[in-house]
């Protein structure tokens, strides 16, 4: 089975142990998962969340072997409390997300994320979702088209990549957006990556609502925790990374007011410590091997 992103760095920054509860929030293929139950042997237990059936269908093959200690959800991470309550679990030891699309999505070519081959447009993480990639780029205006490719691809040729999408519309299928994309991208201005590259993460992000679910299920995964009991996060661009960064930096302060301001007013009381400053990245030994790895960025947090 491919190993995982981060994944002895996950399992260090974890410290998975015998009768715990765990929550993997974005369980994949259940590569990090497995990890956690082999390290929590024998009676810890795992809560792994995913959206894409597809996803669960392999996960439930690599974790058989450890029966009951799992269970295994097709839901978002942002409903981990709700569901863990069906469970009687109020408080959990440790949680991990590994953000982004998973290698399996971008290798099935019908899930339309890449552009390596030409599929429909949908780039939708799980069919509960109701909008996919075609709706979102054939329904919104120009102006908010270019803001999203600007805000959540950071593409400095939005507006005219957004002009082109408009008149080409309608686009069905992931190969007719590569190369609207391209066409709008002057030649002389392109760098290594695909002129498509950008606009493609900006459309997926928006689509599953990556940043919104980011924000909302931070401070959600940090009131399940036990005293002690560890956060960690794998982003792979500086967007999730910064408002993780920022979560982190903020929960972990006695006082957010201004600094400017000469007494505390906030009443904000610290409920994290940071265990790095800095994020974990992947070995160049690991890079080479995987080279997804070469953009993660791991970030660990504990509860006080």
């Amino acid at each position: 089975m491919h190993e995982p992103v981060l994944y002895q760095e996950m399992m260090d920054a974890l410290r998975p142990q015998a009768d715990g509860v765990y929550v993997d929030g974005t369980l994949g293929a259940g590569g990090h998962a497995r990890g956690i139950l082999q390290a929590s042997d024998p009676s810890g237990r795992l809560f792994g969340f995913d959206l894409d059936p597809q996803a669960l269908e392999l996960s439930h093959k690599t974790l058989a072997p450890f029966g009951d200690r799992t269970t295994l959800i097709q839901a978002s991470y942002t409903q981990m409390r709700e569901v863990l309550a069906e469970y009687d679990i109020t408080q959990v030891n440790g949680i991990m997300l590994d953000l982004g699309v998973s290698s399996m999505q971008l290798d099935t070519p019908e899930r339309g994320f890449s552009f390596r081959e030409d599929a429909p447009l949908d780039m939708r993480f799980g069919p509960s979702l109701r909008q996919t990639a075609a709706d979102l780029v054939n329904m919104l205006s120009q102006e908010d088209l270019a803001d999203v490719i600007y805000e959540y691809g950071e593409e400095r040729f939005s507006r005219r990549i957004a002009r082109a999408i408009v008149l080409a519309r309608p686009l069905h299928t992931t190969r007719e957006l590569a190369q609207t994309v391209e066409s709008a991208v002057p030649r002389s201005k392109r760098s290594r990556i695909h002129p498509a590259t950008r606009t493609f993460q900006a459309i997926r992000i928006a689509v599953n609502r990556e940043l919104d679910r980011v924000a909302e299920v931070l401070p959600i995964a940090t009131s399940l925790l036990v005293p002690g009991g560890r956060l960690a996060v794998i982003s792979f661009h500086s967007l999730e990374d910064r408002l993780i960064k920022r979560f982190f930096r903020q929960e972990s302060q006695d006082c957010v007011c201004p600094t400017e301001q000469p007494v505390c007013t906030c009443e904000h009381v610290a409920r994290l410590k940071r265990t790095t400053r800095k994020p974990i990245t992947a070995s160049d030994e690991e890079i080479k091997r995987n080279p997804r790895a070469r953009s993660a960025k791991l970030r660990v947090a504990e509860k006080c």
